[in-house]
């Protein structure tokens, strides 16, 4: 059974649902995600989301599309990223991990290397932001024959139609994306959400997870009302941009900050 599967069904039987915080890997500096990252389970996180950097990452709003700038100027690859999972992995062997990136640099390391270097490295599942299911079945194939899941977005734009399609292909579980536009938009229709998540469980049987405007514990506890997951991105990279202390202190302030705000959110859920 995949990381994934085991850690939605553990939740399930204890009534509690997911948090996923995003982080950028090698953002503000290379030495701050594997911590942060352990911090993050230790704080209630129960599934990492792994950023890659892109120098065109057109879902994301400023702030993660800065967080990329930033890794970059580190020279930050996908190489660097499955060095992380690999360390991450010698001190936990099962929190998830789910890499979300772009197609293009996938490209150029070639579908079946990259699924088994992702393996390999303990990632548990892809969301290759800018794969459609349509185009995907050669990606598709060489991440299942490696047990990786594949994980789609679905949009508040998204039809009937495609939900279908995606269930076909999909595993793992679901993003459902509650905003229209990038990543850091502001407002969440709550009312909404609740919604668009009773369609898609019309159309797919897979754990869905909510992203998009989670900034605080009062959003995420009412998106986990009606989702599996709550996926916290933004909000995450903003308290780690606005650390200006340093090089030798960021590491500890920014996992101050930063599991501050997931202890609010896990016990706001918790409390629901």
């Amino acid at each position: 059974m995949s990381r994934l599967k085991a850690c939605f069904e553990r939740l399930s039987a204890e009534s509690k649902k997911a948090l996923i915080p995003y982080v950028m890997t090698g953002d503000p500096q290379p030495e701050v995600t594997l911590p942060l990252m352990h911090a993050m389970v230790e704080s209630g996180a129960t599934i990492i989301e792994l950023g890659a950097p892109f120098s065109d990452p057109m879902a994301d709003g400023p702030v993660i599309q800065a967080a990329a700038e930033r890794s970059l100027e580190h020279h930050t690859s996908l190489h660097d990223v499955f060095d992380v999972a690999r360390k991450f992995r010698q001190k936990d062997d099962q929190t998830p991990i789910v890499l979300m990136g772009y197609l293009n640099p996938i490209e150029v390391m070639g579908y079946e290397a990259f699924a088994k270097q992702a393996v390999e490295s303990g990632i548990d599942g892809v969301i290759t932001v800018d794969m459609p299911p349509e185009e995907a079945e050669d990606y598709i194939a060489a991440l299942k024959q490696y047990q990786i899941d594949p994980i789609f977005l679905i949009a508040p734009t998204t039809t009937e139609e495609r939900m279908q399609k995606i269930a076909a292909v999909a595993s793992g579980f679901v993003y459902y994306v509650s905003l229209k536009g990038v990543t850091g938009a502001a407002t969440l229709d709550v009312a909404g959400v609740v919604e668009r998540v009773s369609l898609i469980r019309k159309y797919i049987d897979l754990p869905i997870g909510v992203g998009f405007g989670i900034s605080n514990a009062q959003a995420a506890a009412s998106v986990s009302g009606c989702a599996d997951a709550v996926v916290v991105g933004s909000a995450i990279v903003n308290r780690m941009a606005a650390q200006k202390d340093t090089k030798s202190e960021q590491t500890t302030i920014i996992v101050r900050d930063v599991t501050e705000l997931l202890d609010s959110m896990r016990k706001a859920m918790d409390s629901e």
